[in-house]
């Protein structure tokens, strides 16, 4: 459409097109590049964040524990004394959600006096035999 309406105008197409290609390279970036940028930096976030007994599954779909940590690589133990070293950008996901500090340091202690819910221990089956 803005090619006719240049053509129609009489006026050299030149700018037009050059406007063309520049709004297709933006679109290009907001569609592709920029999403793929964000995406590298949580992945990286989360491969710097990893912690000792974290949950992971690495590219390749293997999943286990990790053990020890490296510069560059990391040990996962994917079976019962069964370690892999691992590069660490091979740790596809962290499986294990850690919590904010701040959240843990606000959270309320549990109030074992709340009966909202039935027990189900001895202690309750005692008190209501039937």
């Amino acid at each position: 459409m803005i090619l006719e309406a240049a053509a129609k105008s009489g006026s050299s197409g030149f700018p037009s097109i050059i406007l063309i290609i520049a709004l297709a390279f933006g679109a290009m970036w907001l569609i592709v590049i920029r999403p793929q940028r964000n995406k590298q930096k949580l992945q990286k976030s989360m491969q710097s964040d990893l912690a000792i007994g974290d949950e992971v599954v690495t590219a390749g779909g293997v999943y286990g524990t990790v053990t020890e940590i490296g510069d560059e690589e990391v040990r996962v133990e994917i079976a019962p004394n069964v370690e892999v070293r691992l590069a660490r950008r091979a740790i596809a996901a962290q499986l294990t959600e850690h919590e904010p500090e701040a959240a843990v340091a606000t959270a309320a202690p549990l109030d074992p006096s709340d009966e909202d819910e039935p027990r189900l221990d001895a202690e309750s089956d005692e008190k209501n035999p039937g």
